[in-house]
């Protein structure tokens, strides 16, 4: 550890090992901090993840993926099985990763292009001078360091310390957190070759569950709901429910707790000398709850902008402004849509769920038109249509502007 770094990253989970790699391979001096003993310890994922999207930041290694998945399978509260394609189904479904392994794949990714890395060690505070962010207040073996750099990189997690430091507004309500509960589940008896979600006010109020399934015979199981809609049983009740009610012979072996934000884009995710990525920033998707192909995006374009900062000497707001524009316009609109998404679907009563299910239960998913799609769902529920319609104004706008870039 040295006393001055170009770039320092906080948190070692996707979002802050892709930044410490990128930074580093852009020639950038790089420490990279994470404040647990063990990189990916202990698991807070369901571990699915899009594989076109994950091997844009590494390269696939059996030893980190436990399942390779070919859909998902989405049921309604009176049972209907909507299946999707892999294509379809969204940025968590393809693989199903062993996190502690593939976190550590990530970290060693750093540390081969370049960058120091410390666990067990926790950033206290931020080094501040004339209203710029210049190095991090570090505990490290019962010892209080003092390390200097041109930018930090916050990827502390939800309600991010280093954001709040920095003077962003990072809490968030009730409303705007998933609480999150997750059994690892031996004799899960589920096809292993997709995953499962289980919606209705019954099993998992303003929320879903999960089945993904882990190879062997395991799955992750877990639920996510609403903070504010939990009621008079906490999610890791609900799930004890439903898997004695769905998986009668499944035996639970690891069972873990935690948020993840629902809020949709944070405020500002920059600061002089600042950066926020990942659920630091928000960036995980807020109807889903999956975060780590945006985390690794979003981490990405953090170690490149910093990258063009330090190497004209600018580290101002103004300078970093790039990274949010860059975020903004891509994750970030898939993050605002999945809002108005979230919004709609976690207020319908199960009766409006069940009639959703029948109107789409005839549409091929794996060969999906957004317009065939829209009128089906018309022709369920007028009302619905008409409270996403946002989101389907957005979608085609997308839809005739890749048409006439196409053209051109």
């Amino acid at each position: 550890m040295k006393d001055r770094y170009d770039v320092i990253v906080v948190g070692a989970g996707p979002a802050g090992s892709i930044a410490a790699t990128t930074a580093a391979r852009n020639g950038l001096s790089v420490l990279l901090v994470e404040k647990r003993q063990e990189i990916g310890a202990p698991i807070r994922c369901a571990e699915g993840v899009s594989k076109k999207r994950l091997q844009q930041h590494i390269e696939p290694d059996e030893k980190w993926i436990c399942s390779e998945l070919k859909g998902a399978h989405i049921i309604s509260p009176n049972g209907i099985t909507i299946a999707m394609s892999e294509e379809n189904a969204g940025s968590e479904v393809g693989y199903v990763l062993d996190r502690k392994i593939f976190d550590r794949a990530l970290t060693e990714q750093s540390a081969e292009a370049g960058a120091d890395v410390l666990v067990k060690a926790r950033v206290t505070g931020l080094v501040t001078e004339n209203e710029t962010v210049c190095g991090v207040y570090l505990m490290y073996h019962g010892e209080i360091h003092t390390i200097r750099s041109s930018i930090v990189i916050g990827a502390d997690g939800v309600e991010s310390k280093v954001g709040r430091w920095a003077g962003i507004d990072t809490s968030l309500k009730p409303s705007q957190v998933e609480t999150c509960a997750q059994f690892l589940v031996s004799g899960s008896g589920i096809n292993q070759d997709f995953c499962y979600f289980y919606i209705g006010n019954e099993v998992a109020p303003a929320g879903y569950i999960w089945l993904f399934p882990k190879g062997g015979d395991l799955a992750n199981v877990g639920i996510g709901i609403l903070g504010n809609r939990s009621g008079s049983k906490r999610p890791i009740n609900l799930l004890t429910d439903f898997v004695a009610k769905n998986i009668p012979e499944g035996r639970i072996i690891e069972r873990v707790a935690g948020a993840v934000p629902a809020s949709g884009p944070i405020e500002r995710t920059i600061a002089n000398g600042l950066m926020l990525a990942g659920d630091a920033a928000r960036q995980s998707d807020p109807f889903t709850g999956g975060g780590i192909s945006n985390a690794m995006d979003a981490g990405m374009m953090a170690g490149e902008v910093a990258a063009k900062a330090i190497e004209v000497g600018d580290v101002s707001e103004d300078m970093l402004r790039e990274y949010e524009l860059l975020w903004r316009e891509t994750i970030g609109k898939d993050i605002a849509n999945s809002l108005i998404v979230k919004e709609t679907f976690f207020n319908l009563p199960d009766e409006d769920l069940n009639s959703l299910a029948e109107s789409v239960s005839d549409v091929n998913f794996d060969k999906m038109d957004f317009i065939v799609l829209a009128s089906a769902l018309f022709k369920s529920n007028k009302k619905l249509l008409w409270n996403l319609r946002p989101l389907f104004a957005q979608k085609l706008k997308q839809k005739f502007s890749a048409k006439s870039i196409f053209r051109k």
